[in-house]
């Protein structure tokens, strides 16, 4: 990897960080299978400092990422919560949105209690990452966090990948930008398309959660919008919200309460 503008190897300095940060019991390093993850990995694996890497197993992530971790990274704990995305979905009466990912809090923010959690996290990502700090304390204030390459341009990390030789998944040279749970709210309403033509079943899933979550809020006397029984009301609102590329400022929390 070149240098940056003040002349300081990005990966050297991320090493360093790693092994001046070394806490005692090692790091608890957040694996998503993406390309960020390979160069974290990459990055602690080099530095020699302790750590256990973990994959939160529990989401809805593609099968080529799943197949990937699988091949290329066999010491990394697959990590299962007590629940799926298609029971929370019922649960809590309303498919996750932009405003309400209460999925990411129970599927993938788990894990790394005590500990400091490495990530991939870059400024690079979003408009909301770019706030985050390489070192920060996590708001319940029962871990740390420690975000190495953060200041890592898009072409930085495809440059120290194609450095190293570092196995990535397939759907990038397929033209995937970002990989992660199928369907995400998140996702600009193309991309969201994108992903139930590729993975039908995958969209089969969350329109018969959507079903079941509907039903059930109405069996318990919860019903609003004028959505119809036993449809998929829900469903086609959820897929057809508009959201632009920076998502939907618009978008209703759709919340019947937990139970």
């Amino acid at each position: 990897m070149d240098a940056d503008l003040f002349g300081e190897r990005k990966d050297e300095a991320a090493i360093e960080l790693l092994r001046e940060l070394e806490p005692a019991e090692g790091y608890w390093l957040a694996f998503s299978g993406g390309k960020d993850s390979s160069v974290i990995y990459d990055l602690a694996v080099r530095s020699g400092v302790a750590f256990d890497a973990h994959y939160s197993a529990s989401v809805p992530d593609p099968p080529e990422l799943r197949r990937h971790i699988r091949e290329h990274y066999p010491d990394v704990a697959w990590d299962f919560a007590d629940t799926t995305m298609w029971a929370l979905i019922v649960k809590k009466r309303y498919p996750p949105t932009r405003v309400a990912r209460y999925c990411c809090e129970a599927l993938k923010e788990r894990g790394g209690e005590g500990r400091t959690v490495v990530t991939g996290i870059r400024w690079a990502e979003s408009v909301k990452r770019s706030k985050r700090r390489q070192i920060e304390v996590c708001y319940t204030g029962r871990k740390n966090y420690l975000n190495p390459i953060i200041n890592w341009t898009d072409e930085e990390v495809w440059a120290y990948i194609r450095d190293r030789g570092l196995p990535y998944c397939s759907l990038y040279d397929e033209g995937f930008t970002r990989i992660g749970c199928i369907m995400c709210p998140m996702m600009y309403n193309p991309l969201r398309q994108r992903d139930v033509e590729r993975w039908p079943k995958y969209a089969d899933a969350y329109r018969r959660s959507c079903r079941r979550s509907l039903n059930r809020a109405i069996d318990d006397g919860l019903e609003r919008g004028g959505w119809r029984y036993d449809s998929d009301d829900m469903y086609d609102w959820w897929m057809n919200t508009e959201r632009s590329p920076a998502g939907d400022e618009n978008q209703e929390i759709m919340d019947f309460g937990e139970g």
